[in-house]
């Protein structure tokens, strides 16, 4: 099992992608615990990345393409958002 800990901002660091099927406790800042499955972290990592994208005016692979120049910058995301009740998926 992993073990990931909430920083006092409200995020775990998540540089990449984990099994879908592997199960991951998350320790928030006031001390309490969820556990999320891998997939549940994926997609909120892969929510976190296309608002960074969307921020920085990059399209979905992560390129600035603005001003006619095509640049290739870091497009990814380390820390990724998570409070309690997160876990689940909004119906």
């Amino acid at each position: 099992m992993i073990k990931l800990q909430q920083d006092p901002d409200g995020f775990v660091r998540m540089p990449t992608i984990v099994p879908n099927s592997a199960r991951i406790t998350v320790v928030f800042a006031d001390g309490t615990q969820e556990e999320f499955t891998g997939q549940r972290l994926n997609d909120l990592r892969a929510e976190a990345l296309a608002g960074f994208r969307k921020g920085n005016n990059m399209d979905a692979k992560g390129f600035n393409r603005n001003k006619g120049q095509v640049k290739h910058g870091k497009n990814s995301v380390q820390f990724v958002p998570v409070a309690p009740g997160m876990s689940q998926k909004p119906r």
